[in-house]
């Protein structure tokens, strides 16, 4: 009985044409064939097109990009005659002053104002040869930043930083939790990644060994900073109230605010944090009325309590090379005061500096500015260039026995200064190499136990502190990273004066968004719990302070089977090396040597003039 009413005529027949308008699909009709065999029914494949299928094409069906491409002038003159016909339609029906003819006439006006206007402009074809729809192109182009940002970019895809080093500074400058559950997101088998090897035995580095002591015997007054501060920012280039949340942070948690070349600002000094003024070369603050160098002017601006140490400026990442004006216009009294220039006139840095031409009198100048600021350390900053500029440097601070307190080496990796697309992507040495080479480059002269560096470059996380100390820096400076704790959401306005958050933007509606209490406690908490980070990973390796971290700490895989670390891809010359009367022959010398493009006698020509860019 139930084989007849399994196999009944009329069952298989209803159950055929119940599954055959289901199965559309060559695979899905294979499955379904043995189990509707019982049934004596038979699945029917349907020819049915997809909308994604290129090969077919149906008149009823017009993809969105073919409406676009079809679109012209006359089909927008024609569509518009259509809705002025239907505008009319609505007037007799309705009356010519009634609501729905009013709002009717509303669409259709806007239609042939936006279409005209198309038409008749002359700056894009796109919008001439497809009125009113050819707008959506600029639209979609208009919006693409937040729409990669928030919706396709993964967390470590850098554009320019990525989510996953934004994340750590949001939840770090909020107070939040910024644990890491479920294991690591890296692809820790991927070439480049980098990891420090941990002690069996760790050790605490106790929060004051997070200080560097910088200034020599020549300095009257040395300053003890942090391992973690903040970079160059000038006044003008961020706002008002972020200069002020970023130095009333650095007065709380004792770091240091560098000023930027832009001058020392009244909000530089309202709250009183530690400064590192920064004089580039428009010497701003210290100016003459036609350009130039004043040193009285110098004397009077150094003497402010505040400024615990002078930077000159002889290039930075962004822009190495390369100088800068501000025009007239976006010269407004504060950045005129700041600047010590006169209001209605250009703001021109000149690619060089004019004080000095060449490394010897580049030295004197730093002895006659840490004269003139009474024992202050003086030191300067600089994106690596040419190697053999670098080594002249170097051999001028023998020759002349005059060393700078500091040297801040700037990665081509910077980004807090708008630059030309060509000088931001291809100028400059990123900051691993540069940092490398001019700590070689000191140590081979025997001049590095002398000289404090600075890292500066991409630095977001307290691992990020440990591996530019590993290659040689004794601190770090951050810009970007204190920019985030501020607020910022990376939305790459900042050259526009419509930064959201008001940290890049002077208009005061932006910029009142900013609150200056609740930032700088932001700031605050950022920087501590960065630099406590750094400190637990030195513990880790087994070390008790950042002075004892070495290149041999750090490894890097550089393929899917070989692992090196610092030392090994980064190697160390002997110190004093590079020294007249010592021997050159050293097999690492030579390496070196060759790495940089450099002749064995390279270091012997450092009385060569040059100007310094």
């Amino acid at each position: 009985m139930s084989t007849v009413c399994r196999r009944s005529p009329w069952r298989g027949a209803l159950t055929a044409r119940l599954a055959a308008p289901l199965v559309r699909a060559p695979r899905l009709a294979a499955c379904a064939r043995p189990h509707l065999a019982a049934f004596h029914a038979t699945p029917r494949v349907r020819d049915t097109w997809l909308p994604w299928d290129p090969n077919k094409k149906s008149n009823a069906h017009v993809e969105l990009h073919e409406l676009i491409e079809l679109w012209s002038r006359d089909k927008f003159y024609a569509t518009g005659a259509g809705l002025t016909l239907g505008l009319g339609v609505v007037a007799v029906l309705y009356g010519p002053f009634s609501f729905a003819a009013a709002a009717t006439a509303l669409p259709v006006g806007l239609w042939w104002y936006v279409g005209l206007s198309d038409i008749h402009q002359s700056r894009h074809t796109i919008m001439r040869n497809f009125p009113v729809l050819g707008r959506l192109r600029y639209l979609l182009e208009s919006i693409r930043p937040e729409i990669r940002q928030y919706f396709i970019e993964t967390d470590n895809e850098h554009n320019p930083i990525s989510r996953a080093k934004r994340t750590i500074v949001y939840q770090r400058a909020k107070g939040a939790r910024d644990s890491l559950p479920f294991g690591t997101r890296e692809d820790v088998y991927a070439t480049g990644h980098e990891w420090a090897n941990h002690s069996l035995y760790p050790k605490v580095a106790p929060l004051d060994k997070a200080r560097v002591r910088f200034g020599g015997p020549d300095c009257k007054q040395p300053y003890d900073g942090s391992i973690l501060n903040i970079s160059a920012m000038s006044y003008g280039a961020i706002s008002d109230n972020a200069v002020l949340a970023l130095n009333k942070a650095a007065r709380m948690g004792s770091f240091s605010h560098n000023t930027g070349e832009g001058g020392v600002s009244a909000s530089h000094k309202e709250h009183g944090g530690d400064l590192v003024w920064n004089i580039g070369t428009g010497y701003f603050g210290c100016r003459r009325p036609g350009g130039g160098f004043d040193a009285a002017r110098f004397r009077e601006t150094a003497a402010t309590p505040s400024i615990k140490m002078i930077e000159l400026k002889l290039s930075q990442g962004a822009k190495p090379a390369h100088g800068g004006i501000l025009p007239a216009s976006k010269v407004t009294p504060a950045i005129a005061e700041a600047r010590g220039v006169n209001l209605g006139e250009d703001c021109n840095s000149p690619p060089s500096h004019s004080a000095f031409s060449c490394p010897h009198t580049m030295m004197e100048f730093i002895a006659k500015l840490r004269e003139l600021s009474g024992g202050k350390p003086i030191g300067f900053k600089l994106c690596v260039g040419r190697p053999d500029e670098l080594l002249s440097l170097a051999h001028a601070m023998v020759d002349t026995r005059i060393y700078p307190d500091f040297i801040t080496v700037d990665g081509a990796e910077g980004g807090t200064g708008a630059a030309p697309v060509e000088f931001s992507n291809s100028i400059g040495m990123p900051l691993v190499e540069g940092l490398r080479l001019t700590h070689n480059a000191l140590l081979g002269t025997g001049v590095r136990k002398h000289v404090k560096l600075i890292a500066s470059g991409r630095v977001f996380s307290g691992m990020g502190i440990v591996r530019k100390i590993a290659l040689g820096a004794d601190a770090v400076n951050a810009a970007r990273a204190f920019m985030f704790a501020l607020g910022c959401i990376q939305s790459l306005k900042c050259n526009t004066n419509k930064c959201p958050t008001g940290v890049t933007s002077q208009d005061p509606e932006l910029m009142a968004g900013l609150v200056v209490g609740d930032k700088a406690e932001r700031v605050l908490r950022y920087h501590q719990k960065t630099v406590h980070a750094a400190l637990e990973i030195i513990g880790a390796i087994g070390l008790e302070s950042p002075s004892e971290i070495e290149a041999k700490h750090i490894f890097r895989r550089v393929s899917s089977t070989k692992v090196l670390s610092y030392e090994q891809q980064y190697p160390a010359i002997e110190e004093g090396c590079l020294l007249p009367g010592r021997s050159n022959n050293s097999p690492a010398l030579q390496r070196w040597y060759s790495t940089w493009g450099l002749h064995l006698q390279a270091h012997k020509d450092h009385n060569a003039r040059f100007t310094v860019r």
